[in-house]
């Protein structure tokens, strides 16, 4: 069997702990994203799922984030899913960004799923199909909409709706059922959107929603100075054993990332 270790994270456009992104310098996000790929490396993870990463942004030094980790990291493979994607005034004012993922291991086939058709603010979902020692390992990237329930609800429809498709037209190929991760802006112990999720991977499988603590509840993981929320999780099928979950104390975001290693 093989070690996997995943690692889901918000980075909040590389701004750290300042209000906005446009108040960092270009020299101040590079080296945010090298402290950021410096924890990877330390973390040695295999598989990183980001949410709130640009592809090429003017309010954040228009350069390729996800392209300057790969490099500082030395993990290869990488996929975008853009969410949001703005240019004005003959392209001096373009925004492009969403969530993304960042592999050891090839990428064998890719899916982006907006929520929406805003061109900022918008939410979505990357859908990945990951070469791992083990076999293909299906990883979806998810981040919710932060305000509204009835919003969030109709995300997990819409994410549940695509999984069927891909379980019924790719699932043979699968080494485990999805792994699914992601900024999900709410905790699991109220009716939402994770609750809902959760709820419908029970229906093929003996999931484990990540991370919880001894007594079974979610681990808060935000605000990541003094955490008082558990909105980032990773639902883990019964495929990947003996997971070993923390959420890694860092200061690099508002959010803390959750990493997991597990046996498949």
């Amino acid at each position: 069997m093989a070690r996997i270790r995943l690692l889901t994270y918000n980075i909040a456009h590389a701004r750290g702990l300042s209000l906005h992104q446009t108040l960092r310098s270009r020299a101040r996000i590079r080296a945010q994203l090298v402290n950021i790929a410096h924890l990877i490396k330390r973390l040695d993870a295999d598989i990183v799922a980001f949410q709130e990463i640009d592809e090429n942004s003017r309010w954040n030094g228009s350069f390729d984030h996800l392209a300057f980790l790969a490099e500082h990291t030395g993990l290869p493979h990488f996929v975008h899913g853009v969410n949001n994607r703005l240019a004005h005034f003959g392209g001096h004012l373009h925004l492009a960004y969403g969530n993304a993922v960042l592999s050891r291991y090839p990428i064998a086939h890719h899916e982006n799923v907006p929520f929406g058709r805003r061109l900022l603010g918008e939410k979505g979902a990357l859908f990945t199909e990951i070469e791992t020692p083990a076999g293909l390992v299906p990883v979806m990237n998810v981040h919710m909409h932060h305000r509204s329930r009835a919003s969030r609800l109709k995300q997990a429809a819409k994410l549940i709706e695509f999984l069927d498709h891909q379980r019924v037209h790719r699932g043979a190929q699968w080494r485990a059922r999805p792994i699914v991760c992601g900024d999900m802006n709410n905790p699991s112990h109220t009716p939402d959107a994770t609750a809902m999720l959760l709820g419908y991977f029970e229906e093929f499988d003996n999931y484990t929603l990540l991370p919880k603590g001894l007594a079974g509840r979610a681990l808060h993981t935000f605000p990541s100075f003094f955490p008082s929320r558990a909105l980032d999780y990773i639902y883990l099928p019964s495929q990947c054993c003996d997971p070993d979950v923390t959420v890694v104390r860092s200061y690099l975001s508002d959010h803390r990332p959750v990493f997991v290693e597990f046996r498949l």
